[in-house]
């Protein structure tokens, strides 16, 4: 643990008066998945993104239930500011565990969602993921390895997510040409 203390502490070096209002913003946008359940929201309302909408609604409730339910209640890690008490935050001290970050990984649970159905929405989304967690080490709140772990769940949920609507179709379609007689 002491090489993530000193990769946060050299983060905290990187603080700019820009930096310390753009990174509580970045981060607020992944407040409880928010920015990502607006995202799938929108998608479920425009027809021709629809199938995403689900693919990434999926993914996220994936990730929901690996991250938020399964995962830090058992790791139980204590945040680093409980740690480092001479840090000042910018932002309100988080009520849950530190491991796995879950804004991060709500945003690649959703980024790779589209990047499994192979929508190119992922890239600018993917970017702003990468803000997300990053502003998360910015802010003192999560280790570096909360961040990867978020990461790798994310991405897992993502193709269980894809994975999960992909079969769907694939079900209603063999339902259907059973219906019809093909």
């Amino acid at each position: 643990m002491d090489w993530e203390f000193q990769l946060l502490d050299w983060i905290q070096g990187l603080h700019t008066p820009f930096g310390d209002v753009l990174m509580p913003f970045l981060s607020k946008l992944g407040d409880f998945g928010f920015i990502w359940i607006v995202l799938a929201a929108v998608l479920l309302f425009i027809p021709k993104f629809r199938r995403l909408g689900f693919v990434v609604a999926a993914a996220l409730l994936v990730d929901l239930l690996l991250c938020n339910v399964l995962m830090k209640p058992l790791v139980a890690r204590t945040r680093p500011y409980d740690i480092n008490t001479l840090i000042e935050l910018l932002v309100e001290k988080p009520f849950d565990y530190s491991f796995p970050s879950g804004h991060t990984a709500a945003a690649f649970a959703a980024v790779s969602a589209m990047f499994f159905v192979k929508n190119r929405l992922w890239i600018p989304t993917g970017i702003l993921a990468v803000l997300i967690a990053f502003s998360r080490m910015y802010l003192y709140v999560h280790y570096p390895t909360d961040i990867l772990g978020g990461i790798v769940i994310g991405i897992v949920s993502g193709a269980v997510g894809a994975g999960i609507v992909q079969e769907i179709i694939k079900r209603r379609k063999a339902k259907e040409s059973r219906g019809t007689g093909e």
